[in-house]
């Protein structure tokens, strides 16, 4: 998917909700453990009931990688059925991988080939060798860190280096790499106030913003400093939608919350 394509879907569904696929064992309902393949079945329930309120399914792929061989078979399944079912969903692994030469390029085939991500989140911090392999794949869009929501995210990221902070110079200088028009950002949403700054570095570029909602972001303060022309903007919700309930009513309580975000976006669109 182009991010053309993507822009359009924001506009037909009045949405620019990314839903994150982060399926514990330890929260979902208790009657899907019977079933043979418990996250597939969780996944494609949500997937079912909130498809036409968001642009986006984000799978975090630690959640898979955590039950081995069968978790890695149940993203599979899950980026199958979304492929197949709903071809205009933008799909990103959420990997935040992050090597250089042969070992970036085979990250880069396992979800870009392999299992046909659209997009896969990746770390800067091994410099243009550690990204560019994911950026030579054609169609394909590589989702670096930029600046995080965590609390962990001010050691590093907003310190000075030469009277610049460090997250500035990561933005600055990816754009001088070989194929940096497939690059998309992670900015969390509670770095609100940042979104200006980076906005003049990189205009034009879509921006995947978790920590709305259960992490404390706030969408109309986001939109307000970040969104562009194209909205450029890919909200995420992970467990204040996928837990909403964790009864056999899981799916519909997840739809009714998927559905407040994608209401308040229209909003926001139609202003």
């Amino acid at each position: 998917m182009t991010t053309q394509q993507l822009a359009q879907q924001i506009q037909i569904k009045k949405s620019f909700l990314c839903i994150g696929l982060d399926v514990d064992l330890n929260k979902i309902p208790n009657y899907l453990l019977e079933t043979e393949d418990p996250i597939f079945e969780f996944n494609k329930a949500i997937i079912d009931a909130t498809h036409d309120l968001c642009v986006s399914y984000k799978p975090n792929t630690a959640f898979y990688e955590a039950y081995g061989i069968k978790g890695w078979q149940s993203l599979e399944k899950t980026i199958n059925y979304i492929n197949e079912k709903h071809p205009d969903i933008f799909t990103i692994a959420d990997a935040k991988r992050g090597d250089i030469g042969n070992t970036s390029s085979m990250y880069a085939k396992a979800f870009f080939e392999d299992l046909n991500f659209d997009s896969v989140t990746v770390a800067p911090y091994m410099g243009k060798d550690s990204v560019e392999p994911f950026l030579a794949f054609e169609n394909k869009h590589t989702i670096m860190l930029a600046l995080t929501s965590n609390e962990g995210a001010f050691d590093f990221q907003t310190q000075f280096v030469d009277g610049i902070e460090l997250y500035k110079t990561v933005l600055t200088t990816s754009k001088t790499w070989k194929n940096s028009e497939n690059l998309m950002y992670v900015v969390g949403a509670t770095k609100a106030e940042f979104f200006t700054d980076i906005r003049k570095i990189v205009p034009d570029s879509f921006l995947l913003v978790p920590g709305v909602g259960a992490q404390g972001g706030s969408l109309s303060e986001v939109c307000k400093y970040g969104m562009n022309k194209n909205v450029g903007l890919l909200i995420n919700s992970s467990r204040g939608i996928i837990y909403s309930s964790n009864g056999t009513d899981f799916a519909e309580k997840a739809r009714e919350e998927a559905l407040k975000l994608q209401k308040e976006m229209e909003l926001i669109l139609n202003k």
